[in-house]
Order: C-alpha cells, then structure tokens, then sequence
C-alpha cells in the first residue's frame, strides 16, 4: 500500500508543478504586455485639427477690435476726466485772485495805522465809564469783523477773554490798528492756502491731461492697427489734443 501512495506521489507532483510553472509564466507574459502597451486600455482620442490661416485671422481681427474699444472708452474717460480737473484749477485760480484783492485791501487799510504809532493818542479822562466804553468798542468792533469774516472763532474768542494783546483798557485807536493788522494776517493765510490749493489743483489737471493725452494716442494706435489706411495722419491727432491740455501753471503772488 505504502508502496502505491509513493508511486502515485511521485507522479501527480511534478505535474501539477508542471501545470502551475506555466501558468505563472503566462500571467508574467500578459502582465509584460500590458506593462508595455498602456495605451492599449485607454480611449482613442481624436486630434483636433488646426486651425486655418482664416480662423487665425479672424481671431487676431477680434482681439484688437476688442482692444481698441477698451483703450477708447477708457481714453474718452481721461479726457473728460482731464477737462474736469481743468475746469477745477481755473476756479482754484479765480479763488487766489480774490484772496489776493481781499489781503490787498486789508494791507492797505492796515498800512494807514503805519504812522499812528508816532502820534500820541488822544487824551480822555480815565474814568470806569471810559474804560467800559473802550470795552464795548472793542468787542463791537470784534463781532463786526467776525460777521464779515474777518475774525475767526478763536480770534473772538481772544478777544472777549482779553488773550493774545487783547486789552479793553487800549484806546480806540490803537484797537482799530491791532484789529486792522490782525485782518491783514488773517487774509494772507488765505491766501496762501488758496494759493496751496491752485498749485495742487494745477498738478492734477496737469497729471490729468498727461494721462488723457497718452491714451489718446494708444487708442489711435490701436484704431490704425485694426484700420491702417481708414484714419488721418498722427500730427492731426495730436493736434486735435491741443485745446483740451492744460496750460502751463502760472506761479500765485508771494505775500
């Protein structure tokens, strides 16, 4: 019995091994040629074909149609935006001159109460009445100049709280010269700040038309390369610009 189990061990064994070596060999074989081949399991995907000389065009054509209307809506913007900047400087301008007229006069006025202080003032009892009376000129003059705009908030407030100078014991005169010199001071700081304000306004329109100018000209640019034989020569362009840039800053006064 031992026998027969031997006989037939020894010969189902090196079968089955036989059967399972090629086996695995075939698995090694398929799994090289898919290793080899990918492209085998993926979908066919068609090429797309060129496009023509036509198309090409065509979508050049659009791109810088596209891009002239861009640079000409933004160049009508910065122009309108220069002629506004302009249109400020100018009423920047009419400010400084009428600062300049409203410190002239209150330098003249000023420049009367020069010679004063050579002159003794006039003689008065120097009674309480007289000093309240000193008193109410003053304050009266104040409010005047206040409500003209010549005196500002904390001038007044000095004033009435007898800061800075401000002494009700003064005589009229002399009031009359201290206020006068202090209009005098109050309208040249306007005037330099209005002054400040036309030279920065003077800047921006200047900055303004600049810009204005530079895309005008990229906008007739871009209009020659989408129609090179439809517009005018450049020197009209430019020419045309002329009347919308600024003129050149005129320095204000020196007070």
């Amino acid at each position: 019995m031992e026998t027969v189990v031997f006989h037939h061990f020894l010969t189902e064994v090196p079968q089955a091994a036989a059967i399972w070596s090629a086996l695995f060999l075939l698995a090694l074989t398929v799994l090289a040629v898919l290793v080899a081949r990918p492209e085998r399991d993926q979908p066919a995907v068609d090429p797309a074909p060129a496009p023509s000389a036509r198309e090409v065009a065509e979508a050049e054509a659009a791109d810088l149609r596209r891009y002239a209307e861009e640079v000409a809506v933004a160049a009508a913007g910065a122009a309108q935006t220069a002629r506004r900047r302009r249109a400020d400087w100018l009423t920047a301008q009419e400010q400084v001159e009428q600062a300049w007229a409203r410190y002239d006069e209150a330098d003249t006025a000023a420049r009367r109460f020069d010679g004063a202080g050579a002159l003794p003032t006039p003689r008065t009892p120097r009674t309480p009445a007289e000093y309240a009376a000193r008193e109410r000129y003053l304050h009266r003059a104040a409010m005047e100049a206040h409500w003209r705009g010549d005196l500002s908030m904390r001038q007044l407030g000095d004033v009435f709280a007898h800061r800075n100078g401000w002494d009700p014991r003064r005589h009229p005169v002399e009031q009359e010269a201290l206020l006068s010199r202090a209009v005098r001071d109050a309208r040249l700081a306007d005037y330099r700040a209005a002054a400040g304000r036309e030279r920065s306004a003077w800047r921006d329109a200047e900055l303004a038309a600049s810009s204005a100018r530079a895309l005008a000209e990229e906008a007739y640019a871009a209009a020659a390369r989408l129609r090179p034989n439809t517009l005018p020569a450049r020197r009209t362009m430019t020419a045309a610009l002329r009347p919308a840039a600024v003129t050149r800053w005129r320095p204000a006064r020196v007070g």
